[in-house]
């Protein structure tokens, strides 16, 4: 971009381009989409962006569209495809007397993105904060933050399968990922999906590893939030339950540890004080 700083203001949100990413601002009034709200602000770094469009909107509007590369987002990863394009966070929307405007922005941010646009081998962008907590239909489901997933069931939802499973607590370590089916279609649910590979229930109204959405529980500005905010947990404690023993006293082995540890960082996945104790544990290896 020539000019860094440079703000571009559309419906419902504000794209700001800095001189490696998008920062993405939305509006909190009332016709905002709840989702948008939610998430507040959200910063792209240019190498989670794959390509970036321009084309016709609805009722004399034009949309620019920052496509993400498959793995970069944890939004989109738990989104799987299933955000109506309205609540899509990455289309700014703008009066159709601006597409010149907009002509312009695309180009300057074309030129600037990355020649690797295939899938991401992490996540560059940070999981949405909020909301650690939501109510589903059949009980309510909690995140930590960093550590656990727990569900606590209420009885006026819950099916008796999942009433004599009693409440559960799932530690982070023990996930290998996380199911989110919208809410606005008729069977949503959010499902954790256990590293252990047990058999597990067709139906997620009978899995106590899940909890089902209906009649207004589990919005998605509430539970895609969460579901991408555990993913990312998941996604992290993976990452570093699968290095092997030989290889944390290999240089390379440490090297490459501490590329992906910087990789975390930037993204906002590890605070600068874990950041710095855990690089100095590694180096204490070589």
């Amino acid at each position: 971009m020539r000019h860094m700083g440079d703000v571009l203001a559309g419906i419902h949100a504000t794209w700001e381009f800095e001189s490696d990413a998008v920062v993405i601002r939305f509006d909190r009034g009332i016709r905002t989409p709840k989702l948008f709200q939610t998430l507040r602000e959200r910063r792209i770094p240019h190498e989670a962006l794959a390509s970036v469009t321009l084309t016709p909107g609805k009722r004399g509007t034009v949309v620019l569209h920052a496509v993400p590369r498959p793995g970069a987002d944890p939004l989109m990863e738990a989104a799987a495809g299933q955000l109506k394009e309205g609540s899509d966070p990455y289309r700014l929307v703008l009066p159709a007397e601006r597409e010149t405007l907009a002509e312009y922005y695309r180009d300057e941010l074309r030129a600037l993105l990355p020649p690797e646009d295939g899938p991401s081998d992490g996540f560059l962008v940070a999981a949405p904060e909020g909301p650690q907590s939501f109510k589903a239909y059949d009980g309510k489901a909690s995140f930590d933050g960093t550590s656990q997933v727990s569900f606590r069931w209420f009885w006026t939802g819950a099916s008796s399968e999942k009433w004599k499973a009693g409440d559960q607590t799932f530690p982070v370590r023990e996930l290998s990922g996380i199911e989110w089916r919208s809410p606005d279609v008729f069977d949503g649910y959010l499902r954790l999906t256990p590293r252990s590979g047990e058999p597990r229930p067709a139906q997620a109204d009978h899995d106590p590893a899940a909890v089902v959405f209906g009649l207004g529980y589990g919005p998605v500005h509430e539970s895609l939030p969460f579901a991408a905010a555990v993913l990312s947990a998941v996604r992290g404690a993976g990452r570093a339950a699968a290095l092997p023993e030989a290889e944390l006293r290999d240089p390379a082995g440490v090297a490459e540890r501490i590329r992906q540890l910087g990789e975390l960082h930037r993204a906002g996945l590890v605070t600068d004080e874990e950041f710095s104790a855990k690089k100095a544990e590694l180096l204490a290896e070589l």
